[in-house]
């Protein structure tokens, strides 16, 4: 666990990591993102700005898409957390992952795991039809190798999949 102040005392919590449920004790200023990251040693969700600008952090709360460099871990009592480790089972990929894979939506990987957690929200969240939405939608996620087209692609064949239709954009 973090290393404690003199003076301060941590804070019990229980939250579902990935399908896991788990009892920590956390000093009241540990982010969401240092407890995956340092605490529970999840280092697929990656620290990019520290400032929730980036997005390389992003991991699922409850299902909604979440910077968790900018969440306290105290504020997650009781809630559900995934990260790119909790998507897919083993070999089995999520179909948004295989996506992934098949566009070849990422150079250096280090936004994918926030870029798939926020793909797989934006799906969920079914406000997407065309691929200038999932653009937009996708706008807090940055890949500094820009891999954008392969990523909207990406994201696209997977609403397909889902509902057998997209649109292009008004012109």
């Amino acid at each position: 666990m973090s290393q404690a102040r003199p003076g301060s005392a941590e804070i019990p919590i229980q939250i579902t990591i990935n399908g896991e449920r788990r009892c920590v004790e956390l000093q009241p200023w540990t982010t969401l993102l240092d407890l995956l990251r340092h605490d529970l040693a999840l280092t697929g969700t990656k620290k990019g700005c520290d400032h929730g600008q980036c997005g390389a952090c992003t991991v699922l709360i409850d299902g909604r898409r979440i910077n968790s460099c900018l969440q306290l871990a105290v504020m997650q009592d009781g809630k559900a957390i995934t990260t790119i480790e909790g998507i897919g089972q083993g070999s089995h990929l999520h179909p948004l992952q295989q996506a992934f894979i098949e566009r070849d939506a990422f150079q250096c990987g280090y936004c994918t795991p926030g870029q798939i957690c926020s793909g797989i929200a934006l799906i969920e969240e079914g406000n997407a039809v065309t691929r200038d939405e999932i653009r937009e939608l996708m706008s807090g996620n940055i890949c500094r190798c820009g891999a954008y087209p392969n990523i909207v692609d990406a994201i696209q064949d997977v609403l397909v999949q889902r509902s057998g239709v997209i649109r292009e954009a008004a012109e």
